[in-house]
């Protein structure tokens, strides 16, 4: 998989053309999406200061990181410059205000949706015990009936 900083320099340099050839911010919607996905996963991986598979040292491993996340914040910040330029200050906080309230429509939907998946698998597990009592007591039930009947 692509690091994800040059995902977002990638993102960036087709936002920037697109701007400088004239298309309107609305149809630079998929590289903007992808810019800022790309922004969240350098935040993340700065934030998770994971082990690297190629065995850098914590210092090479840090400075990597702390890099990546400074650049991918310099892209927003010229994102933003863009934005603010072509659409006004209203549209990027617009857009910003936008942005998080589709993150936690999207956290709410998931929190929802392992909340229905463990109730279901509680559902299953009562449904699976009261089959195992049920039979054992049918089991108990016939051997009971059955020495009964040889007495």
């Amino acid at each position: 998989m692509p690091d994800p900083i040059s995902i977002a320099v990638a993102s960036f340099g087709a936002i920037k053309a697109g701007v400088a050839a004239g298309k309107e911010i609305q149809s630079l919607a998929k590289d903007i999406g992808s810019l800022w996905d790309s922004i969240d996963a350098v935040k993340q991986d700065h934030a998770k200061k994971k082990n690297s598979p190629l065995n850098l040292s914590v210092n090479e491993e840090a400075m990597q990181t702390f890099m990546a996340k400074k650049q991918a914040e310099d892209l927003e910040d010229e994102l933003r410059t863009i934005i603010t330029y072509s659409r006004g200050i209203s549209a990027w906080q617009e857009l910003i205000r936008l942005r998080g309230d589709i993150r936690r429509e999207r956290a709410a939907a998931l929190a929802l949706k392992q909340k229905q998946r463990r109730e279901m698998l509680e559902t299953i597990g009562i449904s699976i015990l009261a089959l195992a009592i049920v039979s054992t007591i049918c089991v108990l039930g016939y051997f009971i009936i059955k020495k009964k009947m040889n007495v």
